[in-house]
C-alpha cells in the first residue's frame, strides 16, 4: 500500500499538481489536502478521484450517468474474475460481495436488511447463495436498500424483491432514473419506498439512518448503522456514491461536496469507526473480509472515527480540485 500511494504522489507531480517546483494555485492547494488526509489508508480513493486529465474532462460521464440512451452489448466477465466467497465481518454482519462490487446483509431479531444488490449475474452466487452459505435464509429479506441506481447495484434488485417480498429502497430521483430505462438486466423493480429526504429504517432491533447524499446520482443513499462486534457495538459509515461518473459540470460538484460534507458531519456526530462502500478500491472490504484475527485483536474493518473522517476530506478535496479544472478550462 505505501508503495501504492508513493507511485501516486508521483504521478501527480507528474501531472503538476503537486512539487516543490509547481506553482502554488487553489487546485494545488485541495489536492495537497486531499493527500494528507488519504495517507497510505485511502491511495485507492485519492487515486480514483484526484487524478484527472488536466482540464477534468470526462466525454462518457453523461452516458454512463443516463440509463435511458442506448444499450451497450452486455459482456458477462469470467466467473473467476469476480466471485467470492461470502464472509461475517461483525456479529450482525455479512459480506456478500464480488471481488469489486459490495453487497451486505444486516441481520436484525425480525429478518434481514440487504445493502446493494450487485450485477444481475452476481445476485443469485453471492447474495441468495451467500446467505445459506452463511447459514442466513433468503426468505428473511425485509428490505432491500439501492445506495444508487447504477447496475452494479441495483440489478439483482427484482430478484430479490420478486422471489422473497423483499420491499425496495431507493432514492426518489434514481427511481425516476431506473423507471426511465430502455433496458435493465434483471428487471425493473416496481416501486416500493422513495426517499426524498433523511428518515429512519428500523426493523426488529436494527435502526438504519438513511442520509440523501446527491452527487453520484441525483438519488444517491448513505447510510449509518450500528454493528456489534463480539458484544461490543459500534458504528458504520456506508458512503452511497463515491467517484465522480458524472456529467462533468461546476454545479454538480457543488452538490456533491455539499452531499460529502453532510454525511461527513452526520458521520461525526454519530461516532463512526467503519467506512464501508460499494466498492472495494474505496475500503479494501474484499481484503479485510478474508484477515484472519486474533482472540482479542480489533477487527480490520475497525479504522478509527479520525479516519473515517479523512475518507470525506480526500472525496470532498478532489472534488473542489476537478471543479475548479473545469471552470478553468
Amino acid at each position: 500500500m505505501k508503495r501504492h500511494l508513493a507511485a501516486l504522489l508521483m504521478m501527480t507531480a507528474g501531472l503538476g499538481l503537486v512539487g516543490a517546483d509547481a506553482a502554488p494555485n487553489d487546485v494545488d492547494s485541495h489536492i495537497a489536502a486531499a493527500q494528507k488526509a488519504a495517507g497510505t489508508d485511502f491511495a485507492g480513493t485519492m487515486s480514483r478521484l484526484c487524478i484527472q486529465p488536466a482540464n477534468g474532462a470526462d466525454a462518457e460521464a453523461s452516458a454512463r450517468n443516463a440509463r435511458g440512451a442506448a444499450p451497450r452489448p452486455r459482456v458477462i466477465p469470467p466467473r473467476a474474475e469476480w466471485y467470492a466467497e461470502p464472509a461475517q465481518v461483525f456479529d450482525n454482519l455479512y459480506w456478500v460481495g464480488t471481488k469489486v462490487h459490495s453487497a451486505w446483509a444486516i441481520k436484525t431479531s425480525a429478518g434481514l436488511i440487504i445493502v446493494d444488490t450487485l450485477y444481475n449475474y452476481a445476485v443469485e452466487p453471492e447474495i441468495v447463495d451467500g446467505l445459506k452459505k452463511l447459514n442466513l435464509d433468503p426468505a428473511s429479506i425485509k428490505y432491500v436498500i439501492i445506495t444508487h441506481g447504477h447496475g452494479d447495484h441495483d440489478e439483482g434488485a427484482k430478484l430479490l424483491q420478486d422471489r422473497y417480498g423483499a420491499k425496495v429502497v431507493m432514492g426518489a430521483p434514481d427511481w425516476d432514473l431506473v423507471a426511465k430505462a430502455t433496458t435493465m438486466a434483471g428487471g425493473i423493480p416496481k416501486k416500493d419506498i422513495s426517499v426524498a429526504a433523511d428518515q429512519k429504517l428500523t426493523l426488529g432491533d436494527e435502526t438504519v439512518s438513511i442520509i440523501t447524499t446527491p452527487g453520484h446520482t441525483p438519488g444517491t443513499l448513505s447510510v449509518i448503522f450500528p454493528v456489534k462486534d463480539h458484544g461490543k457495538t459500534l458504528t458504520v459509515a456506508y458512503n452511497g456514491g463515491t467517484a465522480f461518473n458524472f456529467p462533468r459540470e461546476p454545479a454538480r460538484f457543488d452538490i456533491y461536496i455539499n452531499s460529502q460534507k453532510k454525511f461527513q458531519k452526520a458521520v461525526a456526530a454519530a461516532g463512526a469507526t467503519i467506512l464501508m462502500t460499494n466498492h472495494s478500491e474505496f475500503d479494501q472490504a474484499y481484503v479485510r473480509g478474508r484477515f484472519a484475527r486474533k482472540p482479542g485483536e480489533d477487527s480490520p474493518f475497525v479504522i478509527g472515527a479520525a479516519k473515517v473522517q479523512n475518507y470525506f476530506t480526500v472525496a470532498s478535496e478532489c472534488a473542489e480540485a476537478l471543479k475548479l479544472k473545469i471552470k478553468g478550462s
